[in-house]
């Protein structure tokens, strides 16, 4: 009990410090609403348009609301030694960085379902596969997260933290079939593509809202799973050999 109570007074103390400040919810939701008014409204082609790539624009600010405050978060406790003191906090290690990633994976979450809600309001719906859609999203917050954070492990400054992100996440997105399908890719870029878990996650979001998804259902959930469990078991791995020993 007393580790889930520590768990939820650190997710509260950095959804007050971080996430709930004004300037990052007005930046959580103008940079989706950006990223949609650029695709949608500037198109005026309708529902095509629409489907194809609506699952990129969630994709998009799932993945650069989630990773951003992260990377800046936790780069920048442990550089304050804020970290250090909620180290002697009763909560084992596993807990007390799922409490510290919480935030993040919340706020990735609440960033995706501002263009949907916007493509809503201006066009009618396609017909969308919300039991794919929701833990898909879900799942992509998470993978998101955990990824900033074995960035932020890895680094020392805030703006190293930054440009690392930038320097994976950029690439990422033309190599995933977000906006440019696979078969379109080179030869010789797919392996990289299907190594990298925001392939899985734009597929389930296709085949979620327009059923373009080129592999099943059970294989993209897999795979983003074991993405997750990686992800997250090698930044403890770093932690515990870099700031605790």
């Amino acid at each position: 009990m007393k580790q889930w109570i520590a768990f939820w007074n650190i997710l509260v103390k950095d959804m007050r410090a971080y996430y709930l400040k004004p300037p990052n919810i007005s930046w959580g939701i103008l940079f989706p609403l950006a990223w949609t008014g650029m695709f949608f409204l500037r198109s005026g082609r309708g529902m095509e348009d629409l489907a194809s790539v609506l699952p990129g624009v969630v994709a998009v600010s799932v993945l650069f609301g989630s990773t951003s405050m992260l990377a800046v978060t936790v780069t920048f406790e442990k550089k304050e030694r804020a970290f250090d003191r909620l180290l002697l906090a009763p909560i084992s290690l596993e807990l007390l960085m799922l409490a510290k990633t919480a935030g993040a994976v919340l706020f990735g979450v609440a960033g995706a379902f501002v263009p949907v809600l916007l493509a809503g309001f201006f066009i009618t719906l396609p017909p969308v596969a919300w039991g794919i859609f929701a833990p898909t999203v879900l799942l992509l917050a998470v993978v998101s997260t955990f990824f900033g954070l074995f960035i932020a492990v890895a680094v020392r400054e805030v703006f190293e933290a930054q440009t690392f992100s930038n320097f994976f996440r950029f690439p990422m997105l033309f190599l995933c079939g977000l906006f440019v399908p696979l078969e379109r890719l080179p030869l010789f870029l797919r392996p990289l593509s299907y190594a990298l878990p925001l392939t899985y996650g734009a597929d389930l979001l296709h085949g979620a809202v327009s059923g373009t998804n080129a592999m099943s259902y059970s294989l993209d959930f897999t795979i983003l799973g074991a993405f997750c469990i990686g992800l997250f078991a090698a930044s403890l791995r770093n932690i515990r050999r870099k700031w605790i020993l």
